[in-house]
């Protein structure tokens, strides 16, 4: 078996300010602490499971968070941006049997999270098909165009119900409740090791197949920025169109197109 783990931070145990996410800040080693705790628990998990192979993304902002030799020896470890439409997400393939989402968040404009947001803050909201998506909708799409199941993820309370009303066969383990400005949480040796059961549950199912998220047949894609002039500026990607000052539109049935189209106008 071979498992690919995408880790973000917005969504591990306790973390609450932007401060704490970023990487020459002086609140952030205890959040990288944490978030390299939970996706050693996931490894281990995946270890235990069966997995030969496991390929963590550090899908954090600079994505230079993981510290390799703190992680299992038997990890392989994509640091930084390939510069490949699938960002977060790269270096899956077919080749994969099952993707786990660590650190995961809610989405722009959902109370959710104190950090809730989609891709990056300059964005007032990304919406897929007339819905407002989360990073995790986006990414486990494109699993899902490499007919990869998605077998496991954890973060806010509010991102694990809307996956589990995106399908219901995915094994979510909140690591924090949003409260408006603030979060509660359980001990994180408490959500660890929640994390270590729930990923060891979801790779021993029986059909994981159950686990790919429906795709669209077709994808309009909605975004709206802070700056109207970014709207203008990224409204010349070809294919996408102004449709308000601050607002730019882009469709196709073709869902690597929408990711090709993400990476320049995000």
């Amino acid at each position: 078996m071979k498992v690919f783990i995408s880790a973000d931070i917005e969504g591990v145990n306790g973390i609450t300010s932007w401060n704490e996410t970023f990487l020459n800040n002086p609140h952030y080693p205890r959040f990288q602490k944490q978030l390299i705790d939970e996706v050693s628990m996931a490894a281990k998990a995946a270890k235990a499971a069966g997995a030969k192979e496991i390929v963590i993304k550090d899908a954090h902002d600079s994505a230079l968070n993981l510290i390799h030799s703190e992680l299992p020896e038997y990890t392989t470890l994509i640091r930084g941006w390939t510069g490949q439409p699938a960002s977060m997400m790269a270096g899956l393939d077919e080749s994969f049997n099952a993707v786990i989402f660590i650190g995961y968040h809610s989405p722009s404009c959902s109370d959710g999270n104190t950090l809730s947001h989609t891709m990056n803050t300059n964005l007032i909201y990304v919406k897929i098909n007339g819905e407002i998506a989360s990073e995790f909708l986006i990414n486990a799409y494109y699993a899902s165009l490499l007919n990869v199941p998605v077998a496991f993820a954890s973060g806010d309370l509010q991102l694990m119900h809307d996956i589990n009303k995106i399908n219901s066969h995915i094994i979510t383990v909140p690591t924090k409740v949003g409260m408006h400005g603030g979060t509660l949480s359980k001990h994180p040796n408490v959500t660890n090791q929640q994390i270590y059961e729930g990923v060891l549950k979801s790779l021993t199912q029986i059909d994981l197949s159950k686990n790919i998220v429906t795709l669209p047949n077709k994808f309009t894609l909605e975004v709206k920025y802070r700056n109207h002039y970014d709207a203008y500026s990224k409204s010349f990607f070809p294919g996408c169109k102004l449709i308000r000052t601050d607002t730019v539109y882009f469709e196709s049935n073709n869902y690597y197109d929408c990711l090709i189209a993400m990476k320049f106008i995000l």
